[in-house]
């Protein structure tokens, strides 16, 4: 039969009488332990300074070191290979193909299966625009201040804007309590405009029905300029967009150009440089925690919360502008963490 496992205490009390200078057999009668398992005890502090139970070994492994070498390869040479693909080069190699036996041997070699981030899709030409933009706006990041970051974005009624985490027991992921109700299509949404810089958020615009360019040119008509004046911007202030039709469509720059706006050319597939993304992830966190009941109360709360972000938040958002430039360089010109 399997021998009991000495208590920690008792281990200890072994090696202290040890280290007092008592010898085997007076320690193994005074605390009646066998003779071999105090010698046991104390060889195994002499050689490791602890008596506390070490990790086993284990059962030795079937996988080959070079079919485990083959595997780390595969996954290194093509990080979406499925563990399917996996078990069928092993078993062309005459190695196990359990699926267990492969992902303990890729995670043991330091690779973990994660989600894969979504980027936008970018070609050589892509890739050589946004290097040449980050070179030569790199050094331009202290008129960054003087900025007016602007954008849209589509906010749902009822839709998930945040992560939301449950405290449940295994089993119970589809009890009333530890799931969110949704609608379809999201119980509707609406199209917002914003714009911010440095010194806080600009104006944020409901979008009525589907933009086009006439009506972004009355939307930077009524608010844009006033945004400059309300952040104390003056009128020597730089406009950052995107290269939507609707951005670049001949009434827009027309207006644009009539008014005296200095417009930062901007690379296209470049949600990563544009600023303002974050900004509307934290409004639609702070939105959905109002739980709006319609749209009128949907575009209020969107409002307050939009008028409530951090200035501090907007100023860090900006100073982090020319590293982005710099993760585009080292990238060369490739998506980035941002």
């Amino acid at each position: 039969m399997k021998s009991k496992e000495l208590s920690v205490d008792l281990r200890d009390r072994i090696v202290s009488r040890h280290k007092s200078g008592e010898g085997y057999r007076n320690i193994s009668a005074a605390l009646k332990v066998p003779m071999s398992t105090v010698a046991s005890i104390i060889c195994k502090w002499k050689k490791f300074e602890t008596t506390r139970t070490l990790p086993r070994a284990g059962r030795p492994s079937k996988l080959s070191d070079r079919g485990r070498r083959a595997l780390v390869r595969e996954v290194t040479k093509n990080p979406m290979v499925t563990l399917s693909e996996l078990q069928r080069s092993s078993v062309d190699r005459g190695e196990p193909s359990r699926r267990t036996t492969i992902s303990a041997a890729i995670h043991q070699s330091g690779l973990c299966g994660r989600v894969a981030r979504q980027k936008p899709l970018l070609s050589k030409r892509h890739m050589a625009a946004r290097l040449e933009f980050a070179k030569r706006h790199l050094k331009d990041s202290q008129t960054m201040r003087k900025k007016i970051c602007s954008d849209e974005t589509k906010i749902e009624l009822f839709g998930v804007n945040a992560r939301h985490h449950v405290w449940r027991k295994p089993g119970t992921a589809h009890h009333q309590a530890n799931t969110i109700p949704t609608v379809k299509h999201g119980g509707g949404s609406i199209m917002l405009w914003g714009c911010f810089s440095a010194a806080g958020t600009g104006r944020l615009v409901r979008i009525k029905g589907k933009m086009t360019a006439a009506m972004y040119r009355d939307i930077l008509d009524e608010n844009l300029l006033q945004s400059a004046l309300d952040l104390r911007l003056g009128r020597r202030f730089i406009f950052q967009q995107d290269n939507d039709p609707k951005h670049t469509a001949r009434i827009s720059k027309e207006w644009l150009q009539g008014n005296s706006v200095n417009v930062l050319e901007w690379p296209i597939q470049s949600p990563d440089l544009n600023l303002i993304e974050h900004l509307w992830r934290d409004l639609k966190m702070a939105v959905h925690r109002c739980f709006p009941s319609n749209l009128m109360e949907l575009e209020r709360c969107c409002k307050e919360e939009w008028a409530k972000l951090a200035k501090d938040r907007c100023a860090k958002l900006v100073a982090s502008y020319s590293k982005r430039l710099e993760a585009v360089i080292a990238a060369k010109g490739a998506s980035t963490k941002y």
